[in-house]
């Protein structure tokens, strides 16, 4: 068996803490291996390890069967050894030509020659049907796009051996299509590929091989069409996983949050919600679905006082709060889980419990007279790390240094922990495992059956038919439809996803109330 990639016995310490502990994992020549773990299981620091970011307390690490030291990233390239990031890697005002030519620009005569870089990005892309323009801004392209920057990156510093780290997490569906479409493309030329993930679905549909790890230990290496995402899921969490959503019918009451004629433009004068109306009764989940850039982000935004209102109004329990600052709007009853947790969820450096405590810090008990008591805001964080098993080494360590799942569920536990009237729940699950997106759809249920009211924001059709009890489609910025899910099909959705409303027996659209 010819091995490209040998990670034999590795082993990672952060001071105390234990990230891999004793883990083998061998990349054959010309596969996809995914490499499958909760959040927080140590996969990204395996291959933080591989690329040369991070140097392991033991173990050693063969490529093509030679011993090698990585010291650090420039090494890997050397080897042949290439990561696509999580999160992006990217100058988002240089074009795509200059972010990939970034630390090897080309030069001629000491001037650096884009356009012969640019012709190679072009060669590259065309040959891995990539579909890049080498000259356009970062800024202006679609999440997609800067990913496939990302790929071209590795390529263009001549990678065989590619890692991807999470690829779909920030991806609609069509684009995470597309992508293991390019992902098998890269295998027909050659290449080979670590992906990881812990989308049981993306893993059967495109891996060869799966090793598992589990709190930092490596479970086992399984072929892929030798299992099932059932025997996947339980290797992954050490228990068997419920894929169905259990809940009971809902039994809505008052109206909690009502939205009538909403306007709002983007930056350019743009309208992307176009007199929109949508109720939210307590008692009840109501789905937003919708292809991504339909307006999701800007009715959001609105809602909770993160973006101008150019006309309609938006009412908390009768009270008109359109307009109002953020605080205002949270003070009001609103708790929001943001769709960027970076931008709108999280200060990145800060520790995690002060993260915990930013929309309380101000409040009793963690604030008297205007003084914080920081033993209040470390108990509280302890408490919301315990309860929603949020994978960190305490209070203290900075919110950055956590894996993007374990920020997700700080945020999630920092929301729903203050109890509030509607609970705005945008992407909640994205970049998280089975067994962490079961354990949110009950907590988000356990809001709807406390009597509060959910705003559930998903591009995930299944998590939208499982969880909501009413579905609002959205299409060009306008609620085309609201179905209940019991009645409608996916394909159905699909249909009205992509603008093609139903009408009702008596022709008009169903209601929106």
């Amino acid at each position: 068996m010819e091995y490209v990639i040998e990670m034999l016995n590795i082993r990672k310490e952060f001071g105390n803490f234990v990230a891999n502990d004793d883990i083998t994992l061998q990349l054959e020549k010309g596969e996809i291996h995914a490499l499958l773990g909760e959040n927080g299981a140590g996969k990204s620091t395996l291959m933080n390890v591989l690329f040369g970011l991070y140097q392991p307390e033991g173990g050693e690490i063969r490529v093509r069967g030679k011993k090698v030291d990585i010291s650090n990233p420039n090494v890997a390239n050397d080897l042949g050894i290439g990561m696509v990031h999580q999160h992006f890697m990217l100058v988002e005002n240089f074009s795509v030509t200059e972010n990939i030519i970034l630390g090897s620009e080309p030069t001629k005569m000491g001037v650096t020659n884009k356009k012969d870089a640019a012709k190679k990005v072009a060669e590259l892309s065309e040959q891995y049907g990539l579909n890049v323009d080498p000259y356009a801004i970062i800024e202006d392209i679609s999440v997609g796009m800067q990913q496939r920057v990302e790929i071209l990156k590795t390529l263009y510093r001549g990678a065989e051996i590619l890692i991807f780290d999470e690829p779909t997490a920030s991806l609609t569906p069509q684009e995470i299509t597309e992508l293991i479409q390019i992902m098998k493309r890269l295998i027909a030329e050659g290449k080979s590929i670590i992906l990881i993930t812990h989308k049981l679905k993306e893993i059967m549909d495109v891996s060869d091989r799966v090793t598992v790890i589990r709190k930092g230990q490596g479970i086992g290496t399984v072929t892929t069409s030798e299992t099932n995402p059932n025997d996947l899921a339980a290797l992954m969490v050490g228990r068997q996983v419920t894929f169905k959503t259990e809940k009971g019918p809902a039994y809505p009451t008052e109206e909690t949050l009502t939205v009538q004629d909403l306007v709002v433009e983007d930056y350019r004068g743009i309208a992307k919600v176009k007199n929109l109306n949508l109720t939210v009764r307590k008692g009840e989940i109501v789905g937003i679905a919708g292809i991504d850039g339909n307006g999701q982000s800007e009715l959001i935004e609105a809602i909770t006082g993160l973006r101008k209102v150019k006309s309609g109004k938006v009412l908390i329990h009768g009270k008109d709060v359109t307009g109002m600052k953020p605080r205002k709007v949270t003070e009001s009853g609103v708790g929001h889980i943001p769709q960027d947790r970076h931008k709108h969820g999280l200060v990145l450096d800060f520790p995690i419990g002060h993260n915990i405590a930013l929309q309380t810090y101000y409040q009793a008990p963690i604030s008297k007279s205007g003084i914080m008591d920081y033993n209040k805001i470390t108990e509280k964080a302890q408490q919301i790390i315990k309860d929603y098993d949020v994978r960190t080494q305490g209070p203290h360590e900075p919110a950055r240094a956590l894996s993007g799942g374990n920020q997700q569920k700080a945020i999630i536990g920092r929301e729903v922990d203050r109890n509030p009237d509607l609970l705005i729940a945008a992407l909640p699950t994205r970049g998280l495992d089975v067994g962490a997106i079961e354990f949110i759809h009950s907590r988000l249920i356990e809001q709807r059956d406390n009597g509060k009211a959910v705003l559930l924001i998903s591009f995930e059709l299944d998590e939208v038919m499982n969880v909501s009890d009413r579905i609002a489609v959205i299409h060009d910025g306008e609620i085309v439809d609201v179905v209940i899910p019991e009645e409608t099909t996916e394909q159905q959705l699909g249909l009205l996803m992509a603008g093609h409303a139903e009408k009702d027996k008596k022709g008009g659209k169903h209601s929106v109330e």
